[in-house]
């Protein structure tokens, strides 16, 4: 079946407003099996919003709306449904309920506007809001299914949960194809790499398909498999994870919605170690990283932001001759960076960065995007360099994720490729 997904709404055109809802609706689309043909988003204009309509409806199996359901002058979807469909308004009762006990909850008047929204098109069944009070509407016409939902995510989430996505699952019925999807998260080697060591795609996937998704953090690969069957599409998908972990499996940190301190976490959970981190150029974000995942306490110990040279030999003990010797950013002060903080703390782990982030900082020979990631355990104690962009928010991202990823590759025992 195939899908396209419709956002109306001003403030999404002009940039005000981040279009989460097409990216949440696609999402659940596609776990259901159905193919999404487009995303497009229209203005608050009713011959704009007719004329989507029309394309939509007729080059897909389901159109989705969101958008434009509200009580005000811009909120003109329903206006549209009932144009499109040549129907009229009629009162749901159990809408019109919903809306009195909505505003008595909150001892709030209810007002005619409020009233009006209990109005639906005659031939859709309308999705009830429990989360606000305009609700959505359901037209099945023509075996096609016109849906049409509140632009506020969390409403638009209650009613997809409820309502649309297990009606869309009674609706597909038996399908003669299956599809199964996995994302694999990598970190630490570049998309054009990544695609170099997987070798002959064609050979790999045998008949699969698999994107490189990059962003800051590392590339996500999507891995998607079609078989006549669950089962075969499982086993299939298996198969080819497998196939992928063998060649870059050291740089596979989690699937899905892994993080990749979630994935430390878990770690140093199991082993029973405690970390410390001492921070320069990333002001307390790994820190705040290892700390986001409840329950930080069992295995972080504590985080130095150590900015300036002086904190460094104060706080860390760093000696104050290979300051000078070597500078800040360098390899042996970051190393003595990690000992110092292990060594405070009485952690079993040491970390440490230092780097320059720019955009100012940088000399002849320490460009901006210069760091320096150290680690200290009782085996070892050492310091790899690394070389990011020239932004420095995006420097700090990107230093977190590599401290993070030392992390993991220290605690699992995995090389680096040198």
């Amino acid at each position: 079946m195939k899908a396209q997904i419709i956002t109306i709404g001003d403030e999404i055109i002009i940039g005000q407003t981040l279009n989460t809802n097409a990216a949440f609706i696609g999402e659940q689309l596609t776990k259901l099996n159905i193919t999404v043909t487009k995303t497009s988003v229209v203005p608050d204009e009713e011959k704009e919003i007719l004329k989507e309509f029309k394309d939509a409806y007729q080059n897909n199996n389901i159109v989705i709306v969101t958008g434009g359901l509200g009580p005000t002058h811009d909120d003109v979807t329903r206006k549209c449904v009932v144009n499109f469909f040549k129907t009229e308004l009629v009162t749901d009762q159990n809408v019109l309920n919903d809306i009195k006990k909505f505003f008595e909850t909150r001892g709030r008047p209810l007002t005619k506007v409020n009233q009006e929204q209990a109005l639906v098109p005659k031939i859709a069944t309308a999705i009830r809001n429990s989360r606000g009070t305009a609700p959505g509407i359901w037209i099945e016409k023509e075996e096609k299914i016109f849906v049409a939902m509140p632009g506020v995510p969390y409403e638009m989430e209650g009613m997809m949960e409820s309502f649309v996505i297990p009606k869309l699952t009674e609706k597909i019925g038996t399908q003669k194809q299956f599809i199964q999807r996995v994302n694999l998260l990598t970190t630490g080697i570049p998309e054009s790499l990544l695609f170099e060591k997987l070798g002959d795609l064609d050979k790999l996937l045998e008949g699969a398909k698999l994107a490189f998704l990059p962003n800051q953090f590392g590339v996500k690969l999507r891995l998607t498999v079609k078989e006549e069957s669950i089962e075969k599409a499982h086993n299939k998908l298996t198969e080819i994870e497998q196939k992928i972990r063998t060649i870059i499996g050291r740089y596979i940190y989690g699937k899905e919605d892994d993080t990749l301190e979630s994935v430390v976490a878990k770690l140093l959970t199991e082993r029973g170690l405690r970390i410390s981190v001492a921070e320069s150029c990333t002001g307390g974000l790994i820190s705040n990283r290892l700390t986001n995942i409840s329950g930080s306490s069992n295995y972080f110990d504590r985080g130095v932001v150590a900015y300036s040279n002086a904190a460094k030999v104060e706080l860390l003990k760093v000696n104050e001759d290979v300051i000078q010797k070597y500078g800040a950013v360098s390899m042996e002060v970051c190393r003595q960076m990690a000992e110092g903080v292990r060594a405070i703390s009485g952690s079993d782990i040491g970390l440490a960065v230092t780097g320059i982030m720019g955009p100012t900082g940088a000399t002849d020979n320490k460009p901006v995007g210069l760091v320096y990631i150290g680690i200290c355990d009782e085996k070892i104690c050492t310091a790899r360099e690394y070389r990011f962009g020239d932004n420095r928010l995006l420097n700090k991202d990107r230093t977190a994720q590599a401290a993070l990823d030392m992390l993991r590759r220290n605690l699992l025992g995995i090389p680096y490729d040198e």
